[in-house]
């Protein structure tokens, strides 16, 4: 699965998208099911916690993979911080799966939405 994902994100990244402008809408994606749950915790809604969270895992994967790797032009501080942001989110993820709470999804929701603006440039 992760294979997958992560071959549709490379393909989709060689498109004529600009590939700042598909990770913040991928990012904001993930916001966006992320607050949908917790928007709807008390009464169940399409997006199930497992789902959003798993969305938002895979995602911040490929894009720590990616940031941190060699080849990647970005100057070595921000790929050291943006691998750290990464980690992070990915501990906060198992803290949230290990006792759910609404308001423990704020911190990743803000987290996506933030980067996504940065990328867009605001």
């Amino acid at each position: 699965m992760y294979n997958l994902a992560t071959a549709a994100y490379q393909q989709t990244t060689q498109s004529t998208v600009n590939p700042r402008e598909l990770e913040a809408t991928l990012l904001l994606k993930a916001a966006a099911r992320l607050q949908a749950v917790k928007d709807d915790w008390d009464t169940g809604g399409p997006i199930t916690l497992d789902e959003a969270l798993s969305y938002n895992r895979r995602l911040w994967t490929i894009l720590a993979t990616s940031v941190t790797s060699q080849d990647n032009p970005l100057p070595h501080e921000v790929k050291q911080n943006l691998g750290s942001l990464g980690a992070f989110v990915l501990k906060h993820t198992l803290d949230v799966m290990t006792d759910p709470k609404p308001e423990r999804l704020t911190t990743l929701i803000s987290i996506n939405r933030n980067i996504a603006q940065g990328l867009r440039g605001g």
